[in-house]
């Protein structure tokens, strides 16, 4: 469809017959889908699924990220004109057959029973041969994610981008905490340690359970692409997922967050260093604690927007 035409094109999310190619709606208009993808739970065919987990349940200071899902669908409508910059030529919405998977339902009076139902939520998704890029929500709801995928690939090379490593120790199970996740992960097997890495910290660990550290300064003195190359060769080949925390970026590039720590990365850095991590095998990925009520201007939204792309683009890329 030409340009020219964007005046015929309203509702893709619910319209398009075709999982695959660009869309030039009005950016203020329509129903904002991911990337104006097709809200769809039919998974033939599709090889991305982008679902949303509005839980913010297990969250230790502001609350908001429930919000979040709805809050990155409405900041993407603005990317899906174009292929994606940096990405030599690639375009991921001409190769890739995407759906938006719409969001988990669950009840938010039982909080106690989320984990299982989000761990069968992804199982699904990967069932159905399709991967899943995952729009938080807080960060608990990464380990039972890490669990779908580990049940199918095995222990994953674990890429996170946080303020925070989330290795805080908890052994009681009944516990659902967004600083635990992995913790419990490692404990659990479900992580390769020696090939993982956490990116961007700059709060005090007492002990990280192996996992290397290369912390928001590190990144800023050896360079994000340097960083992104000791990242491929942790990795190699083996399987990969990515969580991207937001408060892993500097509040002033993402202010809309539970728990903002300042010295962070910031947006172009992150950007060359997913960039930077093309070639991996990744098998899913998470945007995670995007908090619209603290977000003046939208612009942590905007950024978790541009994180889920690149996360689709280091999918598409490694399948190329």
């Amino acid at each position: 469809m030409a340009l020219e035409d964007a005046k015929d094109e309203v509702d893709r999310a619910i319209t398009a017959t075709d999982l695959k190619g660009l869309a030039f709606e009005n950016v203020f208009a329509g129903v904002p889908s991911f990337l104006r993808r097709r809200y769809s739970k039919d998974l033939a065919g599709v090889d991305l699924a982008i679902t949303g987990i509005p839980f913010d349940q297990a969250v230790t200071n502001r609350p908001g990220t429930r919000l979040g899902p709805r809050a990155i669908r409405e900041a993407s409508a603005l990317l899906p004109c174009d292929p994606p910059y940096g990405w030599d030529g690639y375009s991921p919405l001409e190769s890739l057959a995407m759906v938006d998977y719409g969001d988990m339902a669950f009840d938010y009076a039982h909080a106690a029973d989320v984990p299982a139902r989000i761990e069968a939520h992804i199982a699904g998704i990967l069932q159905a041969g399709a991967a899943a890029i995952t729009l938080g929500g807080d960060h608990s709801i990464t380990l039972p994610i890490l669990r779908a995928h580990a049940a199918r690939h095995g222990p994953v090379a674990l890429i996170q981008i946080d303020a925070h490593t989330d290795t805080w120790p908890d052994d009681n199970p009944a516990r659902i905490d967004h600083g635990t996740f992995c913790y419990t992960a490692v404990k659990e097997g479900l992580i390769d340690v020696a090939a993982s890495a956490h990116i961007g910290i700059r709060t005090v660990v007492a002990d990280n359970l192996g996992i290397e550290i290369i912390d928001a300064r590190a990144v800023a003195a050896r360079g994000p692409a340097a960083v992104a190359e000791t990242l491929r060769e942790k990795a190699r080949r083996r399987p990969a997922y990515l969580s991207f925390d937001i408060d892993g970026l500097d509040p002033a590039f993402a202010p809309g967050t539970g728990t903002p720590v300042w010295g962070g990365l910031s947006s172009r850095e992150a950007a060359i260093l997913l960039r930077g991590l093309a070639g991996i095998n990744l098998v899913g990925g998470d945007v995670v604690e995007v908090s619209p009520p603290f977000d003046p201007a939208g612009i942590t939204a905007v950024a978790a927007a541009h994180v889920a792309m690149d996360l689709i683009c280091l999918w598409g890329t490694g399948r190329a």
